[in-house]
């Protein structure tokens, strides 16, 4: 199997490789940090970094709108990375991948990039909330902050964990991390970095890699 399905506060949520998690009771897909326009704002301060994220980035997310039954889409938190991202160039890409899902409803839980970026043009028909959404036994955050009597599911950690073998060798690989009243999501952007966690009592980590999603307590 590809997936790891689990059973959280009664609902089953099933952890994808592409950095996201399918709620199928409510048929909505939830990602975190995808950072928008930040390759672009690097590159404009002399940052040689790699051009085409938006369109690796956007080119996933259609293959989860195609794969799982989704009438929802939420992103929890950080969707735009600074206002000096905001380019013409940005939005009319996102602007033509919105016109391909016009009955997917769009949410974003705003997160602190989102709050220096300003909102996503209304065009985009993105309904913006602060944290937390309240949605049957969730908290969908960006921080994840506690949020009593629900469980908590965000991002803005960017989890990865970092593998060692014995020749010396490091892998970085990204990871959904579950604790006793919160999860966080990896990072769902091309362009970001990520924040090493490791096993210890009552966290559960599930890495992403050669396209399956892996239990890690190591």
């Amino acid at each position: 199997m590809r997936t790891i399905s689990l059973t959280v506060a009664g609902e089953s949520l099933v952890l994808l490789p592409e950095h996201a998690i399918w709620w199928p009771a409510r048929r909505t897909l939830l990602v975190a940090d995808v950072h928008f326009g930040k390759a672009a704002l690097f590159r404009a301060e002399g940052v040689p970094v790699p051009s085409g994220t938006t369109r690796t980035t956007l080119t996933r997310l259609d293959g989860l709108l195609q794969q799982w039954p989704a009438t929802r889409l939420v992103f929890l938190g950080d969707l735009l990375h600074g206002r000096a991202g905001r380019s013409p160039r940005l939005f009319q890409q996102l602007m033509t991948w919105r016109s391909s899902w016009p009955a997917l409803h769009l949410r974003l839980i705003r997160g602190n990039h989102d709050r220096h970026a300003g909102d996503p043009p209304a065009v985009l028909d993105v309904e913006v909330v602060d944290k937390p959404l309240l949605d049957g036994p969730f908290a969908l955050c960006h921080e994840p902050d506690a949020a009593p009597g629900h469980f908590v599911l965000a991002g803005h950690w960017h989890p990865v964990m970092l593998l060692r073998g014995a020749g010396r060798q490091r892998l970085r690989l990204p990871c959904f991390c579950f604790e006793p009243e919160r999860a966080i999501l990896p990072a769902f952007g091309a362009f970001t970095g990520g924040w090493p966690v490791v096993p210890e009592p009552g966290r559960r980590l599930f890495t992403i890699g050669d396209g399956r999603v892996w239990p890690a307590n190591l």
